[in-house]
């Protein structure tokens, strides 16, 4: 009996992911993506001259925010630490928070927010390999920068070289700066809260969280203005192309999960039409017997007590 629908009520997914199918996929693109970004280090001498070609576009645009906010958190201790830690850590914290919230509260759209932030990901670590780019706070002191990941080190467990924990520098791509995808990956989570949260305090966190960040890394001196933006840029082109990416991949699995073709007689059915199958001993009205022999059978009705059947013993 085909199943209805309960009024009022939305049909189920058609499929549930299970996280212990997500997990080790999740793993594997961060895998990926941390593995791409080492691989894709270029030559210190060309990230250096992408930076500097970013400073003076900017220049041209008239467009300065990364200087007063890097001389802001250079002076201001209380504002240059939690600055330090903030990108230290929630990038790494709050982005497989959402995911997990998403997993778990909002089954329904965590697929297609899942595959929005691996493609973004994954054209993010495109532009690192193309364009290397030297953060600011890696340029000569003449610039006007300061590191202040170096400058606070005593706070936290990072030394001179990014976000990494001291003695780990070579574990990590100090010059994967274009784009920024600390504010790429923001920008998600604040759609996130803000699309799905249901509350206030979720729309309000939405807004800051991605705008925080982006002040955040521009004031560390972990990213130019253009960064962020490239980031945002990511981001979008990643929405875009997300739908065709989820097709893509449901065409690939319904060709990998396809059944054979069934072989006629093979489990044993008489197959009398294309699709439509009989058990044993029934019979389809007006069926056409296929053989004269079969037809007759056995007699066992009055009538057939006649020709050649043993007279009855007197």
């Amino acid at each position: 009996m085909p199943q209805t629908e309960t009024p009022g009520t939305e049909a189920a997914p058609r499929s549930r992911l299970r996280w212990w199918t997500e997990l080790p996929l999740l793993l594997l693109v961060y895998g990926c993506y941390s593995g791409g970004r080492l691989l894709a280090r270029g030559d210190v001498t060309g990230a250096v001259d992408h930076g500097l070609a970013i400073l003076r576009i900017e220049k041209a645009l008239h467009l300065n925010a990364e200087h007063p906010l890097n001389r802001l958190f250079t002076r201001e201790t209380w504002l240059g630490v939690p600055a330090d830690f903030w990108y230290a850590s929630l990038h790494y914290l709050v982005t497989p928070a959402v995911l997990i919230w998403m997993f778990r509260a909002r089954a329904r759209h965590y697929r297609a927010a899942r595959t929005w932030l691996m493609t973004s990901t994954f054209m993010g670590l495109i532009g690192f390999t193309l364009l290397p780019t030297c953060p600011p706070r890696l340029l000569l002191a003449g610039h006007g920068f300061v590191d202040t990941m170096a400058q606070y080190s005593a706070y936290g467990w990072w030394g001179d070289q990014a976000s990494a924990p001291r003695g780990m520098g070579g574990m990590t791509n100090q010059y994967a700066a274009m784009p920024s995808l600390h504010v790429g990956w923001a920008l998600w989570c604040g759609v996130m809260l803000w699309r799905h949260g249901g509350s206030r305090l979720t729309k309000v966190l939405g807004v800051a969280y991605p705008l925080l960040t982006a002040l955040v890394v521009m004031g560390t001196a972990n990213h130019y203005l253009l960064d962020a933006v490239a980031g945002v840029a990511v981001m979008g082109a990643g929405l875009l192309l997300a739908p065709r990416v989820t097709r893509a991949a449901d065409l690939v699995r319904s060709r990998l999960s396809r059944p054979a073709p069934a072989v006629a007689g093979a489990t044993g059915s008489p197959i009398v039409s294309a699709g439509c199958q009989t058990s044993a001993g029934e019979r389809i009205p007006r069926q056409r017997e296929s053989s004269p022999d079969l037809a007759a059978g056995p007699d066992v009705s009055p009538a057939g007590a006649g020709e050649g059947a043993p007279a009855p013993a007197r």
